[in-house]
């Protein structure tokens, strides 16, 4: 390596470490301690015992799901390129072509273990829907996903083709610009009827604390899935115009108190009063550099992204990408949600109310307040229910 190139990597690792540490502040006290949670004397012996016999069998699936798909991966990266030779629709369309085999050879061999999820979720149930309703359900979102996935490959070959080696760097651009394009048309490609809140009372409510988070300009949904599951749900999505806070029907209908709806309200809100989703693209596009960076250096074995034969390689190197980094991504996922729930506190001054939710997601969801540290390490995207709990009782002792 040239010392203008190691210079040059010096200050790009430099300004990525900036970057980062910008995107990592938060409202959360820097000197907040949690205090351990005796989590059968919060949640119930049997609650945790429960739970943690239910979450175990997923524990497993999702195992075996990953296991199963990096096989199946290596293996088209092996034998994919021999369909390139036999293709006359040239190099990018066979490039396409290879990319959507190898899409729908994801979604084959993830389907047996997503219908052994939903058969355990039944089973205990979590979950009331149907197989087929399941294998249909969200295909607007999943078609909008997978045209987002082709789009980058025809302009990752393209601009391969086009630039040589040099391809990764405005690639990883072209990456951010379509999550981006992807996150402002998340509320667009929801199959599901997203209606004005039924409950007076929630609105109203909703109203006030959007007063308070300073985001009153984002409106809320209700999704009607009590037919579906059991389990209680709210979720932030969208940028700019297309913001929208959407609440499971199943948080009104009486097992959440009004102050326990009132701390989700509060903790989506932060969401989009924090910045996070556009801070999530921010971050996307910090990992997205070091990502086109090692598919550009994996691929040259294969004559470079440019080249069709690359294509099947160019999935299992962002599949065994995925894996590696979802430690961190998941790290910084529960920072935003640590945040969404301190100013959830902040604003609701309700920590009784918290600690009542927490449990009640536990109950509803049959999740583990406490889950094995691999499992929270490359799974988990939000703090235990446990370091939620704590998280409630330490804004209790900094706020008497």
């Amino acid at each position: 390596m040239t010392p203008v190139r190691l210079l040059l990597g010096v200050a790009a690792a430099g300004g990525w470490l900036v970057a980062a540490r910008l995107l990592l502040d938060t409202a959360v006290p820097d000197d907040l301690e949690l205090a351990e949670v005796d989590a059968p004397q919060v949640f119930g012996e049997q609650l945790v015992a429960e739970a943690e016999r239910y979450e175990r069998v997923l524990l497993v699936l999702w195992v075996l799901s990953q296991m199963t798909l990096v096989a199946a991966l290596w293996v088209y990266a092996r034998k994919g390129a021999a369909f390139a030779r036999e293709s006359a629709a040239g190099p990018i369309g066979t490039g396409m072509l290879l990319g959507m085999l190898g899409l729908a050879i994801v979604w084959l061999v993830r389907l047996p273990f997503g219908i052994a999820g939903l058969w355990w979720g039944r089973r205990h149930e979590v979950s009331e829907m149907g197989y087929l309703e399941w294998l249909l359900g969200d295909w607007l979102a999943l078609g909008g996903a997978f045209v987002s996935i082709c789009l980058a490959l025809v302009v990752v070959m393209a601009l391969a083709r086009r630039l040589g080696e040099l391809w990764w760097i405005p690639g990883a651009g072209v990456f951010v610009a379509i999550a981006t394009l992807f996150a402002f048309g998340a509320p667009y490609l929801v199959s599901a009827e997203l209606d004005r809140p039924t409950d007076t009372a929630v609105a109203a409510r909703y109203e006030q604390l959007a007063q308070t988070e300073g985001v009153a300009d984002v409106p809320l949904r209700e999704e009607h899935v009590s037919g579906d599951t059991s389990q209680a749900n709210a979720y932030a999505f969208g940028i700019g115009p297309s913001r929208r806070i959407v609440l499971w029907d199943t948080l009104v209908d009486g097992r959440f108190s009004d102050g326990e709806v009132d701390v989700v309200l509060a903790h989506e809100l932060a969401h989009h009063s924090a910045g996070h989703i556009p801070e999530a693209i921010a971050w996307f596009g910090l990992f997205a550099l070091p990502g086109t960076l090692v598919l550009m250096l994996v691929t040259r074995r294969r004559g470079g992204m440019g080249r069709a034969e690359s294509v099947p390689l160019a999935l299992l190197t962002v599949a065994a990408f995925m894996l590696v980094v979802a430690p961190a991504q998941n790290w910084i996922s529960r920072e935003s949600e640590r945040e969404a729930d301190w100013k959830a506190l902040q604003s609701t001054r309700d920590d009784a109310a918290a600690r009542g939710l927490f449990v009640g997601f536990s109950e509803t969801s049959l999740g583990d307040p406490d889950p094995p540290t691999w499992a929270y390490l490359l799974l988990s995207t939000h703090p235990t229910l446990e370091q939620r709990v704590a998280m409630a009782d330490a804004w209790r002792t900094r706020n008497p």
